[in-house]
């Protein structure tokens, strides 16, 4: 719905993370909708401060009325992009997938060079916060494993930036739990969701991202194959963005058939737990729910995995952004915005006195590992534990459960 559809009721307001910490922000409303009524066609954009919205997406969730409020703050954002100046950290983390390749591929010497201060200096000098560590690069990225693997049901998994040069441990977790679920999983050569360029103001880079993907994306579903995602800023992005706002041909045939993993794998696993006790798991996490997981309107499956878990304790905590917001957090100009959340979560976590904190997202998992001091994992990884746990004495276990165990021990 468009801004006309506002009342005014301010709900999103009372859910904007940002403005419960940053003054200069005057809340998804007032720089939604409010300001929509003034934003005229060929007037130069002078609202600056609607680049201090981080895209939760938490806005257009509550909103009663279906308004569009986090659409029409990002529209503002690229108009205000593409009419001034940008900084140069807008620049490095619109194009954040060619120094994740870059980096991936100069490994060992990236890792070692990023923790210079020398080189800390100049991230600094353009403008990159000094709060929170760079995520480590991995040489053996997704692109050089094993991209076809398993037979049955056809599925394409969009493993994103993040899993692909940074965490492809947890890539190859779920890319093995899906095969041994019952999944034939191929793992093309893929780009940047265009998440990062969209964030930083820049439609043209974010919609080359998109094109490169929907071409390979849609000849995949055209034969047969479901497509799946893990990282939920990817999902949300081919879910919403790619038939949205970057008017991606096919951007529609991908969302109808496109899925979150855990989605995905949930009448699978359950048809497996079905044949028997998995391992017991005696643990007490936080499960920390990504904003972009509740903008998707799935629910938690992750949780109902969880639930069939002997000995897991599961704390569900939905009621705060992490902040690190995937490059937002990494911006100087907002660190202070994201220490202020990202403490404000961890304190949720820490007063829970839990083992661990799992969530879907690997910012939301940075931050908060950062912050709280705890183990942050992945739901695959406390998913693989329970397999990993499973009496290998029990003779009548399924030929499925017996692949799934030899898959993941």
């Amino acid at each position: 719905m468009t801004f006309e559809h506002c009342m005014r009721c301010t709900i999103c307001v009372e859910n904007c993370p940002v403005y419960k910490v940053e003054p200069r922000f005057p809340g998804p409303k007032q720089s939604g909708p409010d300001a929509q009524r003034f934003r005229l066609d060929g007037e130069k954009s002078v609202d600056e401060w609607v680049k201090y919205c981080c895209q939760c997406r938490r806005c257009q969730v509550s909103c009663p009325y279906g308004v569009d409020v986090a659409e029409i703050i990002l529209n503002a954002q690229l108009k205000y992009g593409k009419e001034h100046l940008s900084p140069a950290t807008a620049h490095l983390f619109a194009n954040a997938y060619h120094f994740n390749k870059m980096g991936s591929a100069l490994a060992p010497l990236a890792n070692r060079a990023v923790s210079w201060p020398i080189t800390k200096g100049i991230l600094s000098l353009l403008g990159v916060s000094k709060g929170l560590d760079l995520p480590e690069f991995r040489f053996l990225n997704l692109e050089r494993g094993r991209r076809r693997k398993g037979k049955g049901r056809k599925v394409v998994f969009f493993y994103g930036c993040h899993l692909g040069y940074n965490r492809p441990d947890i890539g190859r977790k779920i890319r093995d739990l899906m095969v041994s679920a019952g999944c034939r999983v191929v793992m093309p050569r893929q780009t940047c969701c265009g998440l990062p360029a969209l964030g930083n103001g820049d439609m043209d880079i974010a919609r080359r991202f998109a094109l490169k993907n929907a071409a390979i994306l849609t000849k995949f579903i055209d034969r047969g194959f479901d497509v799946v995602y893990a990282c939920t800023s990817c999902g949300l992005t081919l879910m919403q963005d790619y038939a949205g706002i970057l008017h991606v041909p096919g951007g529609r045939k991908i969302a109808e058939n496109t899925y979150n993993v855990y989605e995905y794998l949930l009448p699978l696993l359950g048809t497996m737990a079905g044949t028997g006790p998995w391992g017991r798991v005696d643990r007490s996490v936080a499960y920390h729910i990504p904003c972009h997981l509740k903008a998707l309107g799935i629910g938690y499956p992750a949780v109902k995995i969880f639930e069939m878990i002997e000995g897991l304790t599961c704390h569900v905590l939905d009621d705060n952004c992490c902040g690190l917001a995937g490059t937002y957090g990494f911006k100087k100009r907002n660190q202070e915005t994201s220490r202020k959340l990202g403490q404000i979560a961890a304190s949720s976590i820490r007063e829970l006195k839990v083992d661990a904190l799992v969530a879907d997202c690997g910012a939301c998992r940075m931050q908060l590992g950062h912050f709280s001091g705890l183990p942050a994992l992945d739901p695959v990884e406390i998913i693989t534990e329970a397999f990993e746990h499973t009496p290998r004495r029990r003779k009548s276990a399924s030929n499925g459960l017996k692949k799934l165990v030899k898959h993941l021990t």
